[in-house]
Order: structure tokens, then C-alpha cells, then sequence
């Protein structure tokens, strides 16, 4: 599994610090890792981004940012306002393939949700997920609400011919309520996948060290760690 695209079922949702997690696993068990992110919205030209967090937490990866939009906003829209060239899946699939020959693992995590466009032509991460033929991981949120978006984004992907390689739950709170709870036996019927990990509420906050040392025991062999979905689910059901 070369290419790994990582993509959630909205924003906010601890996308990023999967993907560091991921890339964390990757390097101590010794493989060189690459992260592509392809469009960065909401981020000024001087300040850190996404890349530069799972830089952060997961240690001396590749990073590597294809364009950035200073608005908070869907990258088309974010792009078209500020009079940018916007990313196209096509540019997604030279620059993963690239890093794919030079690295053992290549992350490369969306805007937001699958279909969030790119471009004005209605372009999305499923389109390059599509030309790289790689499998895409769901990162979700707990509680409420989170098996229906889990559900269409999986379905999406079915529909595109595209295969979920898992869910991974991106903020696992420290007093989970009843439905995240339920969610735990429940994500697996939703998604018709794996639940492949849950990463624990303020997990970006550990100390990078800390962070690195920990991020095996959250996420399934499936990803390179030692995470129990039966375990996890046993002992908080």
C-alpha cells in the first residue's frame, strides 16, 4: 500500500493528527513516509499548515503542500477568490507517484470531505483517489451523527469504485457518552469496513516524544499498530 489517501467526513474531525499518527507507525517500523497535502485553506503564508503539524507530531517526514488559500473555505471557492490556480487531480497523482517511488508509505490527506471540489470544473479527492487507484481511509468524529456522514462517504467511494480501506475515530473522548459508545460496534456496518483505530481526545497536545512513543497502541495492525477494535470496544461497551 504505497499511496494512502486520507480523507473525513467533515472538517475539524482530528484528520491531520491521524495522518501523523499513520506516519509515526510508518517510521518506527522503519519505513520512509511522505505527506501530501494538496490544497491548504485557511492558513497564511507564513504560518504553519497541516504539513507542518504531522511534521510536529510524527518527526522527520517528507512534506509536501501543493498550493494554499488564505479563506477558510472549500479550496475551488477558497482558490477563485483569491485569484489562484486551484489543484487538479491530475497534479494530486504526478506528485503521490513521485513521492510513491521514493518512499515506502504516501499519505495524502484532503480538504474537509471527500467531495469537497477542487477545482471549478467540480473536481475531487475521489478523482485522484481514483487515478492513483488508492485505497482511502475515513477519519471520524465519535459521537452523534458521525455513522450517516461515515455511511455517504463510504458509499461515494463504492459508487466511484474506490475501496475504504477503514475508519479510523479522530478524537476518542475522555467520557464518551452513549453513542460514541454504540458507534464503536456500529461504525464497521456503516462503512462496510474496518474500524482501524481511535485516536485519544487532545492526542496533538501530548509532547511530539510522547506522541510518537503512544501512536501504535491507536491505530490496528491494519496501519501498522497494535490497536484492538474488540478490545477497545469490550472495555468501554
Amino acid at each position: 500500500m504505497p499511496v494512502l489517501i486520507v480523507t473525513g467526513t467533515g472538517t475539524e474531525i482530528g484528520k491531520t493528527v491521524a495522518t501523523a499518527a499513520v506516519a509515526a507507525v510508518a517510521r518506527a517500523r522503519g519505513r520512509s513516509a511522505a505527506v501530501l497535502k494538496p490544497a491548504q485553506t485557511g492558513v497564511a503564508a507564513d504560518e504553519p499548515g497541516d504539513v507542518a503539524e504531522v511534521l510536529r507530531l510524527a518527526g522527520p517526514v517528507t512534506g509536501v503542500e501543493l498550493a494554499r488559500f488564505p479563506e477558510p473555505l472549500a479550496p475551488a471557492t477558497a482558490a477563485c477568490r483569491a485569484g489562484l490556480t486551484p489543484v487538479r487531480p491530475d497534479e494530486i497523482d504526478r506528485t503521490a507517484r513521485k513521492l510513491a517511488a521514493e518512499h515506502d508509505l504516501v499519505l495524502v490527506e484532503g480538504a474537509g470531505g471527500l467531495l469537497v471540489h477542487l477545482d471549478e470544473s467540480g473536481a475531487t479527492l475521489a478523482d485522484a483517489a481514483r487515478l492513483l487507484d488508492a485505497p482511502v481511509l475515513i477519519v471520524a468524529p465519535a459521537g452523534l451523527g458521525a455513522l450517516n456522514a461515515t455511511a455517504l462517504t463510504a458509499e461515494a467511494l463504492r459508487a466511484r469504485g474506490l475501496r475504504c480501506h477503514g475508519v479510523v475515530i479522530g478524537s476518542w473522548p475522555d467520557a464518551p457518552d452513549l453513542a460514541a459508545r454504540c458507534n464503536l460496534a456500529d461504525f464497521p456496518k456503516s462503512a462496510h469496513a474496518p474500524l482501524l483505530g481511535a485516536l485519544p481526545e487532545r492526542a496533538a497536545a501530548l509532547d511530539p516524544a510522547d506522541f510518537r512513543a503512544a501512536a501504535a497502541s491507536w491505530l490496528a495492525p491494519e496501519l501498522g499498530g497494535t490497536w484492538d477494535a474488540g478490545r477497545f470496544g469490550a472495555e468501554r461497551g
